[in-house]
C-alpha cells in the first residue's frame, strides 16, 4: 500500500549491504526540481525500514536524539546556548573543540566519558586548554540532557591538570614610584593607569572615549563574565589628568596609537619597552592583581572589590544583599594611596 503524501519511503538500495533499506522522507526541491531527502537512517528489511519510519512520524526527535552528532549538537548548543556567554568565554569554548574533532561524527548519545577524557589527555595543552576542554563537554552534556539526548552526564567524571601557583607578583611601592617618576615617558602613562583601576588589558584597549565620564569621575566597561561586563570603575584623583590628556588625542579608543586603535600585540610591544627602560620585570595583568592587593591591604570592603574587580562574591550575603553605591567605590578606590 502507498504511504500518504509526506510520509516518507523505505526503499532498497544496491548491492551487497548489511542494511540495504534506506529510509527516508522528502523535506524540500532543488532547483532543478529534484526532491531533497532527510535520510532518517537504514534497516535490515523492508518491515525494520516501515517501524522506523512510522516511529519518525510519531515523534521526529526519538530517531533524530539517537542519530544527532557531536558536530550537530555542538552547533545547536552554539545557536541557542553560547550567544548567551561572555565573548571570552565563548571564544574559548569554540576553541576547545577543536580537540574534539575525532568524535565529531560520533552519535553523542554513544559517547563515553573515557572517549572525553582522551580529547583531554592527547590536547598537547596546558592547564587552560584542558580546562578549557572539560567545560565545553560540561555544557554540551547539560545541553543533551535537556534535549533528552543522554539521560546522565559523563563529564561529571572528567579531571584536568589544575591550576598551577600563580607566579604574578604586585608591583612594590618603590616600583610604582618608579613608574610615577616616568610618568611623562612614551606610554608610561597607561601602566599608571591600570595600575589604579585594575582593568584586564583587553578591557582597557576596548575603552571608549564615550565609555569615559568625567563629569561622573568614572569609567565603564569590561568583558569576560556577567559580573565583569559594563562595571563602573571610578577615576583615581591621581590618574585624572592623565586620562584626560589621553581623551584630549580624539581617537576612536581612550588609548590609541596614531589616530587608530592599539590592538594587544602592539601594547605589548610598548609594555617591553616600558619595562626594559625602568628594569622593570612585569605583565600588565600584574598591574590588575597590584590593584586588588593594595585594596585588600587597605581594608577595603570585599564586595566594593568583587564589583571593582568584576568577580562574583563567594559569600552569598554579600552576593545577594550587598548594594553598594557610587560613592562607597569612590571612596574605596581612593583607599589606594
Amino acid at each position: 500500500m502507498r504511504n500518504p503524501n509526506g510520509y516518507g519511503t523505505v526503499a532498497k538500495l544496491s548491492g551487497q549491504r548489511r542494511r540495504p533499506y534506506i529510509v527516508k522522507k522528502t523535506i524540500g526541491w532543488n532547483d532543478k526540481g529534484h526532491p531533497i531527502y532527510d535520510i532518517i537512517g537504514y534497516a535490515e528489511t523492508r518491515e525494520a525500514g516501515n517501524i522506523m519510519l512510522a516511529e519518525y512520524n510519531r515523534d521526529p526527535w526519538d530517531v533524530d536524539r539517537a542519530k544527532i552528532t557531536l558536530q550537530q549538537l555542538f552547533d545547536l548548543w552554539k545557536e541557542k546556548k553560547a550567544p548567551k556567554l561572555g565573548e571570552s568565554n565563548r571564544s574559548s569554548l569554540c576553541s576547545a573543540f577543536k580537540h574534539c574533532s575525532a568524535y565529531v561524527n560520533k552519535p553523542y548519545k554513544q559517547l563515553r566519558s573515557y572517549q572525553m577524557q582522551e580529547t583531554i589527555d592527547g590536547c598537547g595543552k596546558g592547564y587552560s586548554t584542558q580546562a578549557a576542554i572539560k567545560n565545553l563537554w560540561g555544557h554540551l552534556d547539560r545541553f543533551a540532557l535537556e534535549m533528552d539526548i543522554i539521560n546522565r552526564c559523563f563529564s561529571e567524571l572528567l579531571t584536568s591538570d589544575p591550576i598551577p601557583p600563580t607566579s604574578r607578583l604586585p608591583f612594590t611601592n618603590d616600583e610604582i614610584k618608579t613608574v610615577w617618576e616616568h610618568q611623562s615617558d612614551p606610554w608610561v602613562d597607561t601602566v599608571l593607569i591600570l595600575l589604579y583601576s585594575g582593568w584586564r588589558i583587553s578591557e582597557f584597549l576596548n575603552l571608549k572615549p564615550e565609555d569615559i565620564d568625567l563629569k561622573e569621575g568614572t569609567m565603564k566597561g569590561g568583558t569576560k563574565t556577567k559580573a565583569g561586563k559594563n562595571r563602573i570603575v571610578p577615576i583615581h584623583p591621581k590618574i585624572r589628568p592623565l586620562i584626560e590628556r589621553r581623551l584630549a588625542e580624539g581617537g576612536p579608543r581612550l588609548i590609541s596609537y596614531n589616530g587608530k586603535i592599539c590592538n594587544q600585540t602592539q601594547y605589548r610591544i610598548f609594555w617591553a619597552d616600558i619595562m626594559k627602560a625602568l628594569k622593570l620585570n612585569h605583565t600588565p595583568h600584574e598591574c590588575r592583581h597590584t590593584f586588588e592587593t593594595k585594596l585588600d591591604s587597605a581594608g577595603a570592603n570585599r564586595k566594593c572589590i568583587d564589583l571593582l574587580m568584576g568577580h562574583v562574591s563567594k559569600d552569598t550575603g554579600n552576593r545577594v544583599y550587598n548594594h553598594k553605591t557610587l560613592d562607597e567605590l569612590k571612596a574605596t578606590v581612593e583607599l589606594i594611596p
